[in-house]
């Protein structure tokens, strides 16, 4: 539900702060007081269409901030985790809406920046408006499926037919592919398997062409190499080699380390560790210059494999590491050729099987709609004759075509209204005049309760042009609505303003000595209640006669 709506700057609307409760609250005040503004405002932070002339005058912004207390399965929730959203600790939801004086406008949620579309998303399953002028979800015909299936609480069997819808899909693609395929495979036959033959006998690999260049690069500067390993291995350990002078001379010093320990024993240390080196050395060259040597074999044994790797890439048009899947490509569409038949039997029968159970289900659900419309007409149109619309008749027209298949079934599922007994039917919005649209949407919202609703719901004078007992009925099934959803109602009926748990006042107020005015909305408590109640049962003046039928009303509403 709406906690608190906070508005600043917006035309006359300086600051404003409202908290709201549950129930039904009614929101009162003379003609041009600013009702209409404080709803621009409310539909501006739900996503509502910006407007620079919605900025006050002389200022550069103005914005609107509306927190919502929900349950935490709210449909909401789902909007904001798909939009990357992480959800709140608690159930509340705060939607900001910045609109700039050049025309721009910025949207917020729970203080992070969204898009005006997610705003929007996320709005439209929180609140509601509507008025003689704004029944636009009545139009969708997706609108009215939805609302006869909420009414009839067949959301679980909606779900298990757009189960079974996705997977006749499934298994059409699934047959249709394999049926392409198939086709695709037989006009080319003979170049399919003779291709396959020869990919399969190649056996190419993945990176195979890239380890065998390296091999031939290697082996093609091993020969060069060689020689120079050699000459080096040569100086080392070869006849010019100094190994045997300083061998000789070593043993010459080690004989005079008894004598003159401090001269010698250093020196003989340091030429040990050259001829260690030196040995090592030998060691490693002779390494190196085994692994140089390769085989001439070999190395023609790689040319040709890397000729027929390229070869086979130039022909197919394919890179050489492509080979491979292009060889299972062509091994798989032989097989389709090979088995395909058996294959397409099997699929067949399970896009049959799939369809069975689509058109099974889908019947079923059409069968519990036409069910469900029957109990629906009764109830809405036991709801008009206390709206004096007594001569209407409320009918949901539910039209199947199982030809035409979808989603949630084959059902199309229009309200249809006839006004007068005699006249011709047709769909709500183009027999309804505004007032009576406005009525059945009240009579439809009051049936379905709480299913197939926004939390909150704004009705926007869906009042006006009535009175006395109609005006009373309004206020009825306005309060009755009130027990299962939030309800802000703007009116100018005392009968709907009586009916109210929560009363705001809208008013003007002169500031600056006149020279500009602001609208304010006061919260009015019981005796301030009875005198607007009054001042709009009597008008310009408050009478005592007045006064007395505003107690007589309150009284009534709450008895």
């Amino acid at each position: 539900m709406l906690a608190r709506l906070s508005i600043r700057d917006i035309v006359l609307i300086e600051r404003l702060d409202i908290d709201f409760a549950k129930g039904l609250a009614v929101l009162t005040g003379e003609t041009g007081a600013g009702k209409s503004i404080l709803l621009d405002a409310f539909s501006l932070a739900l996503g509502g269409r910006g407007d620079a002339s919605l900025v006050r005058h002389g200022v550069e912004q103005g914005q609107v901030t509306a927190a919502f207390d929900l349950p935490k399965k709210h449909p909401a929730f789902a909007i904001l985790r798909e939009n990357g959203f992480d959800d709140p600790e608690s159930g509340e939801m705060i939607l900001r809406r910045v609109q700039l004086a050049d025309g721009r406008t910025r949207g917020f949620l729970n203080d992070q920046p969204v898009s005006v579309q997610t705003l929007k998303a996320i709005g439209a399953t929180l609140v509601e408006i509507h008025g003689q002028h704004d029944e636009r979800a009545l139009v969708d015909v997706a609108t009215h499926r939805r609302l006869l299936d909420a009414f009839a609480g067949l959301e679980e069997s909606v779900g298990s037919v757009e189960g079974l819808w996705g997977a006749r899909k499934t298994a059409r693609d699934a047959l249709e592919n394999h049926r392409a395929g198939m086709e695709r495979a037989a006009r080319d036959a003979d170049y399919l398997r003779h291709a396959s033959e020869e990919l399969m006998k190649l056996a190419p690999e993945a990176g195979e062409e890239t380890r065998l260049a390296e091999r031939r690069t290697l082996m093609m500067q091993g020969e060069k190499i060689s020689e120079d390993l050699r000459d080096a291995l040569a100086a080392v350990a070869g006849p010019q080699s100094p190994v045997t002078s300083l061998a000789a001379a070593v043993r010459r010093l080690e004989r005079r380390v008894s004598s003159a320990p401090k001269l010698v024993e250093d020196a003989v240390k340091a030429m040990d560790a050259a001829l260690n080196s030196l040995a090592d050395a030998e060691q490693n060259l002779q390494a190196a210059i085994n692994a140089a040597d390769y085989d001439p074999a070999e190395l023609e044994r790689i040319e040709e494999r890397l000729f027929a790797l390229r070869a086979a890439s130039r022909k197919y048009s394919t890179p050489v590491d492509d080979l491979a899947a292009l060889a299972e490509k062509f091994k798989a569409d032989v097989g389709l050729i090979d088995a395909g038949a058996d294959r397409l039997k099997v699929l067949e029968k399970e896009a049959n099987a799939a369809d069975a159970a689509y058109l099974d289900a889908a019947k079923k659900l059409s069968a519990a709609r036409i069910k469900a419309a029957d109990k629906l007409n009764k109830a809405v149109n036991a709801e008009l004759a206390p709206l004096k619309l007594e001569r209407a008749k409320f009918s949901t027209q539910i039209e199947s075509e199982p030809q035409s298949p979808g989603p949630q079934g084959f059902d199309r599922v229009q309200f249809w209204v006839q006004t007068n007994p005699g006249t011709k039917p047709g769909p709500l919005m183009k027999v309804a005049s505004g007032g009576e649209l406005s009525r059945f949407l009240l009579a439809l919202k009051v049936v379905l309760s709480d299913r197939g609703s926004a939390p909150t719901l704004v009705f926007d004078e869906i009042d006006t042009g009535v009175g006395g007992a109609v005006a009373d009925a309004i206020g009825a099934r306005l309060a009755r609505l009130a027990e299962k959803v939030q309800v802000m109602a703007v009116t100018h009926a005392p009968q709907v303003a009586a009916r109210a748990d929560q009363h705001l006042l809208i008013s003007k107020e002169a500031l600056d000595k006149g020279k500009r005015v602001a609208t304010r909305v006061a919260p009015l408590v019981k005796e301030h209640r009875r005198e607007e109640i009054a001042r709009m049962l009597a008008g310009a003046e408050i009478t005592r006669e007045a006064r007395a039928a505003a107690e007589q009303l309150l009284k009534a509403a709450t008895a």
